[in-house]
């Protein structure tokens, strides 16, 4: 279901035609906070980047619903359509999450409406414009709502809290996220400068301005066919421009009458250190966002941490993200009884965490000798289906209780170790 057919679809619910509003008069909306537009800081790399790099990550966590008491996955269960097969009609899990992310960073809040069928099931979460829904608090008796807007016809719709999923920003109040654009924007608006006098350099072939000189009376200004009056120096100053300005003109041979003469202005100190101020802008906007500058493909990286930086980033940048979701998913989409008995909506982390061949195989196999995971569990991980017998997990006698290192050492000494080794 489109965002547009799933808000028209919303106003035909009688439910929802009943809490339809003619407008937001005497409603307490929480402040919307002026930031950059989202087009503009796309086309920043860095921002581009950023955005590309954790929207990604999350979206291609696998879901899955957790019972939390046996830790075991409910593979079977009904809201698996919505949350690992299809959240709706147009958008694969991938696609969702990761636009839910997208919004999240450059909007600062992220809104997925929670079509339910008669039974109060979800079907479908639809993705609502940031631009479009509103968190209000009602004046009075200070409850939390909604207030969407259907974008063609303009109509606004009141929707209980029960019916949205909101993934929130950094937040000054708890009801509504502030966007990294708006939190980063000198820092942003320092490199849109940066970037468009680095454009004006090369479209101007690469060189600073300079100034053409004469000791000629260039005379009077001139009046022209059509009225306009123009002075004779700006006249030269167009025709130089006509023949020399642009990247496709760099490097002419420059032809000069009159008794002009071209003097070039020398680059100052500040052109000089651009490019080390970019530098700067850049890793200041990787803090913002929280990603590590080597995936900017900035500074100096070494392989031998390239796992512990994948980690690094998984904490610190993705975990709380995944988190919020996690809570979010698990109150709005599972019922009040599958609640009570322990069941939650997970993101696994692991797809994040998956090193190289030689570290996986050091992990699974310290997590088998110790009894973490069976050789099932380690398939599972490597996607690779179940083996017979696979379930059992095993553990090395090499680790005992020091009460019973008596007992067992004697029994070795008599020939009773040789009954296995392990158990």
């Amino acid at each position: 279901m489109s965002i547009s057919k799933g808000l028209a679809r919303l106003g035909r619910r009688k439910s929802a035609a009943g809490l339809s509003l003619e407008s937001a008069e005497g409603w307490f909306p929480v402040g919307r906070p002026r930031e950059l537009t989202a087009d503009a800081a796309m086309k920043i790399s860095a921002v581009n980047a950023c955005v590309e790099i954790i929207s990604n990550a999350v979206g291609m966590l696998p879901v899955f619903i957790m019972d939390s008491a046996s830790k075991r996955r409910m593979k079977d269960h009904p809201l698996g359509r919505v949350l690992w097969e299809r959240p709706n009609e147009a958008m694969s899990p991938f696609v969702f999450f990761r636009l839910m992310e997208c919004h999240r960073l450059l909007r600062g809040n992220a809104y997925a409406w929670i079509y339910r069928s008669g039974y109060g099931e979800p079907v479908e979460l639809i993705p609502l414009p940031p631009a479009s829904c509103e968190p209000v608090i009602e004046p009075g008796t200070g409850k939390l709502w909604y207030l969407a807007s259907e974008p063609k016809s303009g109509r606004m719709y009141k929707l209980d809290p029960a019916d949205i999923l909101h993934f929130k920003a950094y937040s000054h109040d708890g009801v509504r996220g502030v966007s990294v654009l708006h939190r980063a924007q000198q820092t942003l608006r320092t490199a849109a400068a940066a970037q468009s006098y680095e454009q004006a350099l090369y479209e101007n072939g690469g060189r600073p301005s300079g100034i053409l000189k004469t000791q000629t009376d260039l005379g009077s200004e001139i009046v022209l066919d059509d009225g306009t009056r123009i002075q004779p120096k700006d006249i030269i100053r167009q025709e130089w421009e006509k023949v020399h300005a642009g990247a496709g003109n760099s490097f002419r041979v420059a032809v000069l009458d009159m008794g002009l003469e071209y003097q070039p202005i020398a680059m100052s100190n500040a052109d000089a250190q651009f490019v080390e101020n970019k530098a700067v802008t850049i890793a200041d906007i990787s803090r913002f966002f929280g990603v590590q500058l080597y995936k900017l493909g900035e500074g100096k990286q070494s392989y031998s941490s390239n796992e512990q930086n994948n980690i690094e980033f998984c904490v610190s940048t993705i975990q709380p993200t995944i988190t919020q979701m996690e809570f979010e998913e698990t109150f709005k989409l599972l019922t009040i009884s599958d609640r009570r008995r322990g069941m939650e909506v997970r993101h696994n982390m692991m797809a994040l965490l998956r090193g190289d061949t030689a570290s996986r195989g050091a992990w699974y196999r310290t997590m088998r000798e110790i009894s973490v995971y069976s050789p099932n569990d380690i398939r599972a991980l490597e996607d690779l289906p179940d083996v017979p017998g696979g379930d059992t997990r095993y553990g090395s006698l090499n680790y005992i209780p020091l009460e019973d290192f008596r007992e067992l050492s004697r029994q070795r000494n008599a020939g009773g170790g040789e009954k296995g080794e392990t158990a």
